[in-house]
């Protein structure tokens, strides 16, 4: 019996069942035990929904992995566009009466609310979740012990974190619940291995207005040198519920879009005033301090050796006639990175893409045969590195033998916008929505464009994807702030033939400015030379030509002296001014 033919068999009072990918922290990287979208569907993607009726599999996925999941599922599976067609469509089509079941561990309040709005006469109604039951092989959850960040890399003890987050929310509520792991470990300035990509422990924590703070995790789990400071209780994770139904009463502060439906209904049940708002560690984990910062930019200078290192061994492989597939490269890449100081693990899946491939955003290797680099064209390698220290996330395209002038000029247009983006200069209170468009206008004006957003936040040993900052054409209305870490990717994409995407992380710094507002500017994190072999000269302005050579220059000498004579001498030539 098949998966889905075996939930099928379980559905009982239920008409479907519905299996987010997301699991009980609402996150976008999860422990093998708990990828259940994968072990009923097949697919991999790091987002999706399905729902198994009584009839067939229904998946949603976003543009990202419209190809891949066509590959992965079974045969007869009906396939919906995640943002075209979303599921609360489907669900305002469905009967009066209609029984979904679900696991409201699994999914935001806010998200249930929409559905419930979407489609009020359809009965979306809790329960144990029957993919665990059909589950017989599941693999054990995460019990490795965590590790604690010094002050020398946190800039701040865990009691300072915590009067001052206390402070910030105690005119609304006397309690805050604090929902995803990033959060918590930001806030105790633990780290841990439970979840791959982000390196934290599955933590929930309540933090009372006056800073007293109930964290929930196995105390055996905690390293010997945290410093929590004092009034911190430790508590097991099954206690919470119980520790909710405590706060009767009590007003408590909610983020509904990063808390599981069943909490939110746990405060409600136990009559608490649940206080609608923003985590309150959301904002200061965002906008870093001077020492978080300082630790971030090391970690990129030992990262840009890293991939100097890889850079300077493809070109030399290129140059002797071999042709390496995708995997042999990201292996390659991984192996500098395992050699620097700190290094834990990947940030993210790399994505190592050749030819044709890079025209998917987000390609993975791992889903098929991996391909060769091309004779002529282009290879795009998206990845990052997790360290103690600090995060990382770099894109380089990179000529393998001739371009044609078309790519070369696509090639160009990017880059112009990468440059536009990172030299921008704004008055405080602008936000990333606003910026979008400086990465665009080159694309924009000769009627290409890319779809996907231009930047993203980037934790401190924390998630690659770090809220609530971006850049994209979707409005996001939370400032920016000094301190921030953003991604700059422009990018291109012609479906079957190539991809072009380029990448760095920079942090968001005050500028001296004769006016009475103050202004803002972008300084650069990542020093990874950028492929001179794709700019056309022509098209780039006398000041786009300074960044571009400047930038080569800071790059030399910044990672230069970390590398061996052989890589410095080819990173000489690769920095060498257009």
């Amino acid at each position: 019996m098949s998966v889905i033919s075996d939930i099928q068999a379980k559905l009982g009072q239920f008409d479907a069942w519905l299996v987010p990918h997301e699991d009980a922290f609402l996150g976008e990287y999860l422990p093998a035990a708990n990828e259940r979208l994968a072990f009923v569907t097949g697919f991999t993607g790091s987002a999706g929904v399905a729902l198994v009726t009584k009839e067939k599999l229904h998946i949603w996925v976003d543009g990202r992995y419209t190809v891949q999941v066509k590959t992965q599922v079974p045969q007869g599976t009906e396939i919906h566009p995640l943002h075209e067609t979303p599921i609360s469509d489907f669900f305002a089509d469905l009967p009066d009466g209609f029984k979904v079941g679900f696991d409201s561990y699994c999914v935001s309040s806010r998200v249930l609310n929409q559905w419930r709005e979407a489609a009020p006469q359809v009965n979306f109604v809790h329960g144990a979740n029957l993919v665990d039951a059909c589950w017989a092989c599941r693999p054990a959850m995460p019990s490795a012990a965590g590790f604690a960040l010094s002050e020398k890399l946190t800039g701040k003890s865990c009691q300072q974190k915590r009067s001052e987050l206390a402070k910030g929310f105690a005119k609304k509520a006397q309690w805050a619940l604090l929902a995803q792991p990033d959060s918590v470990a930001w806030l105790t300035n633990l780290r841990g291995s439970d979840i791959p990509c982000m390196p934290v422990l599955m933590m929930r924590a309540l933090l009372s207005s006056d800073g007293h703070l109930k964290l929930f995790v196995e105390q055996s789990r905690l390293p010997a040198d945290a410093d929590l400071g004092s009034d911190v209780e430790v508590l097991p994770p099954a206690q919470l519920n119980s520790e909710l139904a405590a706060l009767k009463g009590k007003k408590v502060l909610v983020d509904e879009g990063l808390t599981p439906a069943l909490l939110v209904d746990e405060l409600k049940a136990s009559e608490a005033v649940v206080v609608l708002g923003t985590d309150p560690a959301l904002i200061p984990k965002a906008a870093k301090n001077a020492v978080e910062i300082d630790a971030m930019r090391e970690t990129h200078l030992r990262d840009g050796a890293a991939v100097t290192q890889f850079l300077c061994w493809l070109d030399n492989v290129v140059a002797s006639g071999e042709r390496p597939d995708e995997l042999v490269l990201a292996e390659q890449l991984e192996s500098y990175r395992k050699a620097q100081d700190d290094y834990l693990e990947p940030s993210f899946d790399t994505i190592s893409a050749a030819g044709a491939n890079a025209a998917l955003p987000h390609y993975n290797f791992r889903n098929g045969a991996p391909s060769n680099l091309p004779q002529n064209g282009f290879y795009l390698v998206d990845s990052g590195g997790q360290y103690r220290i600090g995060t990382t996330d770099v894109t380089r395209t990179i000529a393998i033998g001739e371009l044609t002038e078309e790519q070369k000029h696509l090639y160009t247009l990017v880059l112009k916008g990468h440059i536009g983006l990172g030299s921008a200069r704004f008055v405080k209170g602008t936000c990333g929505h606003q910026l979008d468009y400086l990465a665009r206008a080159p694309l924009w004006a000769e009627g290409y464009d890319y779809d996907h957003g231009t930047g993203h936040g980037v934790g401190q040993c924390l998630s690659v994807h770090e809220g609530p900052q971006r850049i994209g054409k979707a409005a996001n209305n939370y400032p920016i702030l000094p301190g921030m870490v953003f991604s700059n990717e422009p990018g291109y994409y012609r479906e079957g033939h190539f991809g072009i995407r380029t990448e760095n992380l920079m942090t968001v710094e005050k500028f001296a400015a004769k006016g009475d507002r103050q202004v803002m500017c972008f300084e650069n994190l990542t020093y990874i030379p950028i492929d001179r072999r794709g700019v056309d000269k022509t098209m780039m302005s006398e000041a786009e030509i300074a960044w571009f050579n400047d930038y080569q220059a800071e790059v030399l000498a910044k990672i230069g002296p970390r590398i061996d004579d052989n890589t410095r001498q080819w990173l000489a030539e690769a920095c060498a001014p257009i």
